[in-house]
């Protein structure tokens, strides 16, 4: 049972605020006076001072903890920022001359010689009964007289060939993503040019003797059923930046990073940066002064990623607004909805870029600003992992100085509440 009045405190009191060392006091609670054994009236001031200075002291060594933590986690996120430019700047340089050097392809694809422009033009004009077909019949065999022709002078071109792909796999999936009907979509750069394709009489009916509809049946081939028609000038156009010093004017889009500000493992790039464009309609194609880029192709891809395997772009859900594609086959048309099933045999899709318009001037300098900008990489990741250890340390001086002020609170808070219980002159009594 605890008795008060028979019993003996005893208070660890540092002898000095810069030592360990600590002297112990009795407080004997059986003596009426309250005498405090081995000290005086004026020693008890000298230990309160005492007490004073080292729990001041214990404050500053917290405070000094505190800020090297704070200081190692500033470190931290500006290495991981630091990180992050370099993970751009590396994803920009090898968008510029190659999006899937050493990726995997499906496993079901079928394998078959990359499509040259004129294999892509004759696949396109096998489609006898399109729009598509008879703009290019016109092109291939009537030339002159299709430049010369009202109906076609505003039509730059069908969607399959306006842009390139130096990757087979790659521009089997593209034009796989978009369809059939998208890659035979006529492309014009006005509304004037769409209006032109098409005429009607009073009663809303096609008039079949005049338009593309007119223009098919002069040369055998009547158009039946329904085709696509993009303008341009209708589009709404990307109006971000570019890739600084990137001849095919690539778009700069923000990087898409997960919850934890990493970007995700198997990112390759965005599919709108992934078509190569001749330089004659690479710059002010359309009637607002904006290249077929972030006009056509902006329009059709939006902020399409694309990673190397299906495991990749699962992982990456929760950063996928616009749909994404891996190389391996799989395809995610937007947020929610999945393309499942084996990969389709594409015949048409987007021809493969020649060597020459392939690779860039720059190619060898890209190529050492790559590896330069890789090594930067590994030894800001080395960084990064000594501030973490750094940081970890400070935590766990922080935590034992933390327990030992606590400590030394209660302590000298017993010890204060002995003082006060001796301070405390004696009751009179009635006489």
């Amino acid at each position: 049972m605890f008795h008060p009045n028979n019993m003996q405190l005893a208070i660890r009191i540092p002898t000095s605020p810069t030592q360990d060392s600590t002297q112990y006091m009795q407080v004997d609670q059986s003596d009426s006076s309250c005498v405090v054994r081995n000290d005086t009236q004026n020693g008890g001031f000298a230990h309160a001072e005492y007490i004073f200075n080292f729990s001041k002291k214990l404050q500053e060594d917290l405070q000094t903890f505190g800020m090297k933590i704070k200081q190692h986690e500033d470190n931290i996120k500006f290495l991981k920022t630091q990180k992050s430019k370099l993970d751009e700047s590396i994803l920009d340089l090898q968008g510029k001359y190659n999006h899937s050097s050493g990726t995997p392809v499906a496993e079901n694809e079928i394998h078959s010689h990359p499509q040259s422009d004129e294999e892509t033009m004759q696949q396109i004009m096998q489609q006898e009964k399109s729009a598509a077909g008879i703009i290019c019949k016109l092109s291939a065999h009537h030339s002159i007289q299709a430049y010369n022709i009202m109906l076609t002078k505003d039509v730059l071109g069908i969607v399959a060939r306006l842009g390139k792909v130096d990757d087979d796999n790659l521009s089997r999936l593209l034009s796989e993503y978009l369809g059939m009907e998208t890659m035979l979509a006529i492309v014009c750069r006005t509304y004037e040019g769409v209006k032109a394709l098409e005429i009607y009489d009073k009663e809303g009916c096609i008039n079949k003797s005049f338009g593309i509809h007119g223009l098919g049946a002069s040369i055998g081939r009547n158009l039946d059923g329904r085709f696509l028609v993009i303008c341009l000038e209708h589009l709404r156009p990307y109006v971000g930046d570019f890739i600084a010093n990137d001849p095919q004017r690539r778009l700069d889009l923000i990087k898409p990073r997960l919850p934890n500000g990493e970007c995700p493992p198997g990112f390759l790039g965005f599919a709108v940066n992934m078509i190569d464009i001749d330089s004659m309609h690479i710059f002010c194609l359309a009637a607002n002064g904006y290249g077929l880029r972030e006009t056509l192709f902006y329009s059709l891809f939006s902020r399409l990623q694309v990673y190397k395997t299906r495991a990749d772009m699962l992982q990456a859900l929760p950063c996928i607004s616009d749909g994404a594609l891996s190389l391996d086959g799989g395809i995610i048309k937007a947020t929610g909805v999945f393309c499942l099933g084996n990969q389709e045999d594409v015949q048409l899709r987007f021809p493969k870029a020649s060597m020459k318009s392939s690779l860039p001037e720059n190619y060898i300098e890209s190529a050492r600003q790559i590896k330069e900008l890789k090594w930067k990489k590994e030894k800001m990741i080395e960084d990064i992992k000594r501030e973490h250890a750094l940081l970890d340390n400070s935590k766990l001086n922080f935590d034992r100085k933390k327990a030992e002020f606590l400590k030394f609170l209660a302590e000298s808070s017993s010890y204060a509440a002995q003082q006060q219980l001796s301070a405390k002159p004696e009751r009179l009594t009635p006489r």
